[in-house]
């Protein structure tokens, strides 16, 4: 993946990381859900998945490739029990 758009990511996630109480909130805020946690987790990957999508166009100029989105789902696998810890 392109160094700058990982390191875009990556800061998507420390700031993620940084406002968690704000998504744990969303998440417990929705009485339909009965699994806060399973929620939450979708959210984060939601708002990482939203800033590859939209770095993409803005950095690379271009919609990213399949390649590149394997390279994404990879980053999300390498950051699961960061991202799970975050709850």
């Amino acid at each position: 993946m392109d160094e700058i758009l990982l390191k875009k990511i990556e800061q998507k996630l420390e700031e993620i990381a940084s406002n968690k109480s704000e998504l744990q909130q969303i998440a417990k805020s929705m009485p339909c859900v009965t699994d806060t946690k399973s929620f939450f987790y979708g959210i984060v990957v939601g708002r990482l998945y939203n800033s590859f999508y939209y770095q993409s166009k803005r950095i690379l100029e271009r919609n990213y490739t399949d390649y590149e989105f394997q390279e994404f789902l990879e980053f999300l696998k390498s950051k699961e029990i960061f991202i799970e810890n975050l709850w």
